[in-house]
């Protein structure tokens, strides 16, 4: 144990009124009495708590009120690694050994009346896609060291090609994980789903990585799939579908109008040569989405709807 665990531990006693002393606190975290005696001079001395010895408890008390160690917020901070924890079982990432660790240390540094903060937690995402364990380490060391790696890679279609890469930005969307590299086979930045990374190897060498430069591309259009804007997209949306949109962020650039007309509004935003994901999106709101602009998108739109209509229009579903 920590000497941070040991004195939050021995604060949250003297708080509770349980007059502890160094010989508790030496026998609760089987660390030696000097070393207790030390952790207790350390909470007095260097973090100015009113510690004052009761002969009669044979225990320390706080003199006045009020006394707040400068982590004092340890309990949402525990809350907050809880939920990190939770999110990376949620996306894959339970087989890390950096996340069995933090599943340990919380095990070691929650209370046992904190222990339910753990079961008040729930995530959930959908269309889950974990990475390959071994894959996302390899990726993880190499944004950490700026290493290239050799990468196998297989395209929605399955095909698969080998390459060479530069992480430079891990990115979770969606449910999803992907990295923003620099390809040197295209010589351009390229954003790889780590689940579609069938191999990986690291390669000899550093590159310098322009994280400014990465993070500009991501700003620049909706989605994941990036790239200069193409289009500057504008969406009617009606009914319910627009009180959703309007408490929803798209993108940083959006702008959001006010129709006037029974509570439409009007959604513009920038989107990359690769429309697709936006398409999706908007077409999951149905009839009360309908595309303005521009025409490519529209009539890629009204296609997606007359093929639905010929799918559920025809007097029954498949057999």
């Amino acid at each position: 144990m920590s000497i941070l665990e040991r004195i939050y531990e021995f604060h949250h006693q003297v708080r509770k009124g349980r007059y502890p002393n160094a010989r508790s606190l030496a026998d609760q975290f089987e660390v030696s009495l000097s070393t207790a005696r030390r952790d207790i001079d350390y909470l007095r001395d260097r973090l100015l708590a009113p510690l004052a010895f009761d002969r009669v408890r044979n225990g320390y008390r706080y003199e006045g009120g009020g006394f707040r160690l400068p982590f004092d917020d340890t309990q949402r901070v525990l809350l907050f690694l809880a939920l990190l924890e939770r999110m990376a079982e949620e996306t894959g990432l339970s087989c890390l050994e950096e996340v069995q660790r933090l599943r340990r240390r919380l095990g070691t540094l929650l209370q046992r009346d904190q222990a339910h903060l753990l079961e008040r937690l729930h995530c959930e995402f959908v269309e889950v896609e974990p990475a390959d364990p071994e894959v996302m380490d390899r990726v993880l060391t190499a944004l950490l060291e700026d290493r290239p790696l050799a990468i196998r890679y297989a395209d929605p279609k399955g095909r698969r090609t080998e390459r060479v890469i530069e992480p430079h930005l891990l990115i979770t969307y969606q449910g999803r994980w992907y990295t923003l590299a620099r390809c040197r086979l295209r010589d351009e930045m390229r954003i790889f789903l780590l689940s579609r990374i069938t191999e990986a190897r690291p390669e000899k060498g550093r590159f310098a990585p322009d994280i400014e430069a990465a993070r500009a591309l991501l700003g620049k259009s909706f989605g994941i799939f990036k790239g200069p804007p193409r289009h500057r997209a504008r969406v009617r949306f009606t009914g319910d579908a627009a009180e959703v949109v309007r408490r929803q962020r798209w993108h940083q650039d959006q702008v959001l109008e006010d129709t006037g007309d029974g509570g439409a509004v009007v959604l513009t935003v920038p989107v990359a040569p690769d429309y697709t994901e936006f398409l999706m999106k908007v077409l999951q709101f149905g009839a009360r989405a309908e595309v303005l602009e521009p025409p490519e998108i529209r009539a890629a739109a009204a296609r997606e709807a007359a093929a639905l209509a010929r799918v559920y229009g025809g007097g029954g579903g498949r057999a």
